[in-house]
């Protein structure tokens, strides 16, 4: 049975940390591309951040230089640890994985994805 499983989402300040988690098993987890996405109220899901096979990451405008994203092939396990967190930062996060059989240069579209996670609520407050 394939499974993402997300963690590490909470309440926090603006200005704070939070490490999330995501949890893989079932599919051959160091074929794929991992993708974290978020989706506040009202607003259509967006891409946060990708990690190919081989470790390239790629972020949105809106998180680079406050969140990193890594991975761990031996855990079959992704991280995306963000920083200086602002409200608009507030949604449900979720991972996402997809075969990668070509070279990925932008995160794909939340079209493009395999398999998801149920999603973390990350809150931020002002």
């Amino acid at each position: 049975e394939v499974q993402l499983v997300e963690s590490g989402g909470g309440l926090v300040q603006a200005g704070g940390s939070l490490r999330l988690s995501c949890a893989a098993s079932g599919f051959a987890f160091s074929d794929y591309v991992i993708a974290w996405f978020r989706q506040a109220p009202g607003k259509e899901r967006e891409g946060v951040s990708c990690i190919t096979k081989n470790g390239n990451t790629i972020y949105a405008d809106s998180v680079k230089g406050r969140f990193t994203i890594s991975r761990d092939n031996a855990k079959n396990t992704v991280t995306l640890q963000m920083n200086n967190l602002k409200p608009e930062d507030t949604g449900i996060y979720y991972c996402a994985a997809v075969r990668e059989i070509h070279t990925i240069l932008v995160i794909p579209s939340s079209h493009a994805y395999d398999y998801w996670g149920q999603g973390t609520q990350v809150t931020v407050s002002s």
